[in-house]
């Protein structure tokens, strides 16, 4: 059965919107529901701030919810940091989950030789 691909919704607030820039968004957001196939919707909104650009995001999914931002000077820039910043939250939740497994299946272990 094939993975179901993860709804995308790229904004741009109060600027014009940049396809290069939303095609680049969209395949990196596609390679991460790769890597995590729990996530179901990737929401990333970028918009000018006072000194540059402003991106935020958000990331839903099966027992997953992650939320970041970012800035910088360029908008491709602050989308990219954000980005980065997001793929290092899902990989801390996922290990999280994988871990807490491995520890309550040792616990459970100790009890039995107990």
């Amino acid at each position: 059965m094939a993975a179901v691909p993860p709804t995308v919704v790229i904004t741009f607030k109060d600027m014009p919107n940049d396809e290069s820039l939303r095609r680049s968004l969209e395949a990196r957001c596609h390679e991460f529901a790769e890597e995590f196939p729990e996530t179901t919707r990737f929401e990333i909104t970028v918009s000018p701030d006072g000194n540059g650009h402003n991106a935020l995001g958000h990331v839903t999914g099966d027992r997953t919810e992650v939320t970041s931002h970012a800035d910088a000077i360029e908008a491709g820039h602050a989308a990219d940091r954000l980005l980065d910043k997001l793929i290092r939250q899902l990989r801390r939740v996922h290990e999280k989950r994988v871990f807490v497994r491995r520890r309550e299946a040792q616990q459970a272990q100790l009890k039995r030789r107990t």
